[in-house]
């Protein structure tokens, strides 16, 4: 049973995590306990190493729509634009993220097919946002110098609450 969502400043979050192999039993059950996890925290997606897992995993659920992917990749990007986004490894931190506005992506899902699809909207901004934390980025990272500077006060008192 996943327990938490790791928060700033746990290494985990700062570290690419590791290929899968193959998406077989122990991962679906990764993936269903990681939608329980994020739907208690109210989330929309959730990558596993904020789980504490080291594995290319997330879940993502927008509108009717949930995803289980294992080493998503984005393959092609189309437009741009800049919103506020939020974060549960950041917990009352927005940033103003510039992604593209359409993603395709590819991906194993949780029968082990390999799948590609096409993403727009709030659905494009979560597969980026959990590919990034899979890559050890933070929404953090988009912030400006000045932005960095204003929260850090904020992200000290996350980090030590974590301690």
């Amino acid at each position: 049973m996943l327990e938490r969502i790791y928060i700033i400043g746990e290494p985990i979050l700062r570290k690419p995590a590791q290929a899968v192999e193959k998406v077989a039993q122990v991962e679906r059950e990764i993936f269903e306990q990681m939608l329980k996890l994020m739907r208690r925290a109210e989330g929309i997606g959730l990558a596993a190493n904020q789980a504490g897992i080291d594995k290319q995993m997330c879940v993502i659920c927008v509108e009717d729509k949930v995803l289980k992917l294992a080493n998503p990749r984005i393959i092609k990007k189309k437009g741009q634009e800049a919103i506020e986004e939020g974060c549960l490894s950041l917990p009352g931190i927005t940033v103003k993220v510039k992604r593209a506005r359409e993603v395709t992506c590819q991906a194993l899902d949780e029968n082990n097919q390999q799948i590609e699809f096409e993403a727009g909207g709030l659905l494009s901004r979560a597969v980026q946002h959990e590919i990034d934390h899979l890559m050890g980025k933070l929404i953090i990272d988009y912030a400006s110098v000045w932005q960095k500077s204003a929260l850090k006060e904020k992200i000290k008192q996350l980090k030590s609450k974590n301690a």
